[in-house]
C-alpha cells in the first residue's frame, strides 16, 4: 500500500529505526507479552515511503512493551519480489523466532512465509491477503476491515448529501482488495441516488501523487458536477486538489484518509472553497500493532488478542467536529499522520525530517 517513494534519506532513517532492540519496563506488562524469551522481525514488501515509516515505528513501539522481546529487526523487500522473499528466508534462517510480514507481492510469497512456519517460526502476514490458511500456512493473519472503512464514508456522505449526488473514488493499483472492499462498503450504506461517475470499480492511482494528480485533472475536465471525491489516500490528493480552482470551481467534499498534509491543505483552503467539507478515517499504521501483539503472544507464550480484524477508527470531520475537527500541524512534516497512536514528533523523527 501506498507505494509513492520518498527521499533516500528517509528511507534511511527508517532503515535505521529497527536496527536496535527495543527497551520494556517490567511495569505495566500488557497480557499478550508471555515470560518467554524472543525476538522479532518485522518484514516489508515495499517501504520506500513514509506511510511505512510511521508503521515500522508503530510496530517497534509495540513490541517494546514486552520485556520478553529482546531485539526488533527490519526489512524492505524495496518492491523486489525476489527480495521480500530472500528476506523471509533469511531472517527465518537466522534465527528469528516471530516474523511479522507485510505482503506486498500478496500470494507470490506464500510459499516462503509457509516454509517459515513449517521450520517453528511464528509467522504473522498482515494487511495484504496472502492466500493460505491460519495455522496452516502461518500462525495467524491479522487482515484489515476496509469495509468498515466504505461504510463510515457512505453514511458521512449521506449525511453531507442527503438527495444524492455525483462521486467520484480513487484507490491504489488495479483490482487492488482494498479498493473493491471500499467499495463494497460504500454500496452497503449508498443508493442509487448516489452515482460514481470513475470508471469501474474505481480510478487507478496506485497510490502516487503525481498520477492521482493526472487522474483528478481529467475527471474535472470531464464532469462539470463532482460533489464528493472518495480516495483511500488523503495525502496523495494534496498536489491535484488546485485544479478545481484552475476550472473555477470550489474543492467538493472529500472523504477519504487522514494525513497531517490533508489537514493543513483543508485549514489553509476551506474558506476560498464552501464545498469543501473533509471526514477522514485513520490511515491505519496501527494495523501493524495488532499483528505485532498476536506475533509476540505467540512466540512469548503471552495471551492471544481477541482482535483478529484492524478496524480502523473516524478520525477527523470538519462538518461535526467528531471524534475530532480537522487536525494540523505546521510546525511538522506532511508526510506524517496524526491519526497513528505513535507520538507527532517520534513520527517526524522516522520520516527523517
Amino acid at each position: 500500500m501506498f507505494n509513492h517513494k520518498l527521499t533516500l534519506a528517509a528511507a534511511t532513517a527508517m532503515l535505521a529505526l529497527g536496527c536496535s532492540a527495543p527497551l520494556a519496563s517490567a511495569a505495566d506488562v500488557p497480557s499478550w507479552c508471555g515470560a518467554k524469551k524472543a525476538t522479532i522481525a518485522l518484514l516489508d514488501g515495499y517501504g520506500g515511503n513514509s506511510w511505512r515509516q510511521v508503521t515500522t515505528a508503530a510496530g517497534k513501539e509495540e513490541a517494546g512493551k514486552c520485556p520478553s522481546i529482546t531485539s526488533y529487526e527490519y526489512a524492505d523487500g524495496q518492491g523486489k519480489l525476489d527480495k521480500s522473499i530472500s528476506d523471509i528466508k533469511g531472517f527465518a534462517a537466522k534465527g528469528v523466532d516471530a516474523l511479522v510480514v507485510f505482503g506486498d507481492a500478496g500470494p507470490a510469497v506464500l510459499p516462503a512465509i509457509t516454509s517459515a512456519f513449517k521450520a517453528g517460526k511464528v509467522v504473522v502476514p498482515y494487511r495484504v491477503v496472502v492466500g493460505g490458511e491460519d495455522g496452516k500456512s502461518y500462525t495467524k493473519f491479522i487482515g484489515a476491515s476496509f469495509v468498515d472503512d466504505g461504510v463510515s464514508w457512505g453514511n458521512w456522505i449521506k449525511g453531507v448529501l442527503p438527495k444524492g449526488g455525483n462521486l467520484l473514488f480513487l484507490s491504489g493499483p488495479a483490482g487492488n482488495s482494498q479498493g473493491l472492499d471500499e467499495l463494497k462498503g460504500m454500496k452497503q450504506v449508498l443508493d442509487d441516488s448516489y452515482k460514481f461517475i470513475n470508471a469501474e470499480p474505481f480510478e487507478v492511482t496506485n497510490w502516487d501523487p503525481a498520477l492521482t494528480q493526472q487522474v483528478l485533472t481529467a475527471a474535472i475536465a470531464k464532469n462539470p458536477k463532482i460533489d464528493v471525491i472518495v480516495s483511500d489516500f488523503g495525502p496523495s490528493l494534496v498536489g491535484a486538489l488546485p485544479e478545481f480552482k484552475k476550472s473555477g470551481r470550489s474543492i467538493p467534499a472529500l472523504a477519504t484518509s487522514d494525513g497531517n498534509s490533508l489537514g493543513c491543505f483543508w485549514t489553509e483552503n476551506n474558506k476560498d472553497n464552501p464545498d469543501f467539507k473533509l471526514f477522514t478515517v485513520a490511515t491505519g499504521n496501527d494495523n501493524v500493532r495488532l499483528a505485532v501483539q498476536w506475533a509476540v503472544a505467540s512466540a512469548t507464550g503471552g495471551t492471544l488478542p481477541t482482535e483478529q480484524i484492524f478496524k480502523a477508527p473516524s478520525f477527523e470531520d470538519s462538518v461535526s467536529g467528531k471524534p475530532s475537527p480537522v487536525q494540523c500541524r505546521k510546525d511538522l512534516p506532511g508526510a506524517i499522520y496524526l491519526s497513528s497512536q505513535v507520538s507527532a514528533d517520534n513520527q517526524a523523527k522516522a520520516v527523517g525530517k
